[in-house]
Formats: C-alpha cells, structure tokens, sequence
C-alpha cells in the first residue's frame, strides 16, 4: 500500500493517478469526508486526517509500504513557522510507524537555507525528515507548468501573459504530470539511504516559451508582460495573499532572478516527457471546461 498526501493538489493527485494506473494499491490522505467519493471510485483507499495531526498520519501510514509526503503551500501566516509544525508533524508520524521508504516533495534550489523565498521552507522540511525513513527520496522539481494556471484567464481574456519571471529567462520547468509519473516509479523502486533527485522538463522555458504555448493552444498572440519588483506585492495583495506569504514568494522570484535557485552539483538529475506544448494545451482545455488544475 502507498499512501499518497495533497491528494487534492496539483503534485499529490497526478502521484495518486500514477499510481493507479501502475495498479499499485493507493491510500489517499484527506481532509475531510466529502472529498472521498472521487477517489474510492478510482479504487484508491482513503484515510481522513490532517497533515499536522500525528495521530491520524500514523494510522493512515500503519500498514504502507511507502509514502509520498510533502508540506501543502503556504496561504496564509508565516509559511517558515508552519513547514516546521507540518515537517515535525511528519516525521514523527513516519518514526512512529517504522515507515520503511519516503518520496517526499522538495524544489530546485532547496540546498539553501536562505535567499530563495518560500523555497527555503523546504531546506526545513527536508532536515526534518532526513533519516525519520531508511531510505527517503527528496524529490526537487522545477517550476511547475500549471503555476500559470493562475493566470491563464487574464491570458484566455486579454491575450497577456502576466510575469513576475523576466520573460527571456530560461529556469527549470516541469508538469505536474511529470513529477506525479516520477513519484509513482521511485515509490515502485527499491533504494536505500538518503538521496536528491533533481526533476525538469525536457528542456528549460522561459515566460516567453510559455507565453508562445498559450498563442498556439488559443490559435492567436500572446504577449508575455513583465510585472516589476516594485509592483509585485500590490499584484499579490489584491488576490488576497497575505503579507508573510507576499515576502516569502516574492523572495523566490528573487532567488530565481538572481540564479541562487539552481540545481545543486552531484544531485541527481532526471527530466521529465511532458512537452510545455501539451501541459499548456491541457491547461486551456481544463479552464474551457471549468476544472480545476
């Protein structure tokens, strides 16, 4: 049995589909019953519990053989301060069950303590569970495609590509698709210790390869239009983000501008099949049809 968290989000539902469709028994962890119905009707187990409640992860993990593990993205208080609650909460809940194999979800540039935002809170989750598992997989991707889901109605609408990316910067991306098909095979393997895997797409893509995508998927330009550091935060609060979370993700545009979220040398490094082409396409057809991403 693997136990699959963030079932609901992006990462945690492309592993449980993966999964499935390798036939591996799945267990997925979720908040509240009414959400259940979806996945017992694609034959997945399902646990009720909370990510931070050691009790209810440890009876959800009891009898699994791995586990895909990963602290939910901040909305809201300090996202520094919940990473600890959720990373502690975690590896107690694996010690306590004698959880033999762990993937859990890390990024690009999670080596450093400081300098990369939001990024930065998985350099903590991740000393929190190094060792809580004897053999645990720290998985880093990219950036993920569908992140610009969030925009894709201003794009749908208006044909401009909002970014707080600098449009002809090339940086590690991947789908989503990729990072749930790499879970479900590292789940599936045997491996022992403590390692890194590094995650990309096939190749690297700017704002601007993205911005190109959504113009072929539309069948009509696209324009890609750079928000600058000075107006990122009134962008953020006006979607209702609040202030911690501005600094934090703010801090990872910066880490990314500045090049400090990078690849770490000797990590492993693997890249995913996905083209930015058909991740775009798949986000407009979901927002054609009103489906979350």
């Amino acid at each position: 049995m693997y136990v699959v968290l963030g079932a609901n989000g992006r990462t945690g539902g492309e592993t449980a589909r993966a999964l499935i469709e390798l036939r591996k028994p799945v267990r997925v962890v979720l908040r509240r019953p009414e959400q259940a119905e979806k996945w017992i009707e694609l034959g997945a187990d399902v646990a009720i519990g909370s990510i931070d409640d050691v009790p209810s992860l440890a009876a959800a993990l009891g009898d699994a053989s791995g586990a895909f593990l990963l602290s939910p993205p901040p909305v809201i208080g300090d996202p520094y301060r919940r990473v600890d609650e959720v990373g502690s909460a975690l590896a107690e809940a694996v010690r306590q069950v004698g959880l033999s194999k762990v993937v859990a979800l890390s990024s690009v540039g999670a080596q450093h303590e400081t300098g990369t935002g939001v990024i930065a809170t998985l350099n903590g989750l991740e000393k929190h569970l190094g060792g809580a598992a004897p053999s645990t997989i720290f998985l880093r991707p990219g950036y993920f495609v569908e992140t610009w889901s969030e925009v894709a109605p201003t794009v749908m609408a208006d044909g401009v590509l909002p970014s707080f990316l600098e449009p002809s910067q090339k940086i590690p991306m991947v789908s989503t698709i990729d990072v749930g098909r790499t879970v479900a095979r590292l789940l599936s393997d045997h491996f022992s210790g403590n390692r890194i895997v590094e995650l990309r797409g096939p190749q690297d893509w700017s704002a601007n390869d993205v911005a190109a995508a959504f113009g072929r998927a539309l069948g009509r330009p696209v324009e890609t239009v750079f928000v600058p550091p000075e107006a990122r935060a009134a962008v953020l609060t006006l979607e209702g983000v609040s202030p911690e979370v501005i600094d934090a993700l703010l801090g990872m545009y910066d880490g990314i501008a500045s090049g400090r979220v990078e690849h770490e040398e000797g990590t492993e490094q693997r890249r995913g099949s996905v083209a930015l082409a058909d991740a775009v396409e798949r986000i407009v057809r979901k927002m054609g049809e009103g489906a979350a991403i």
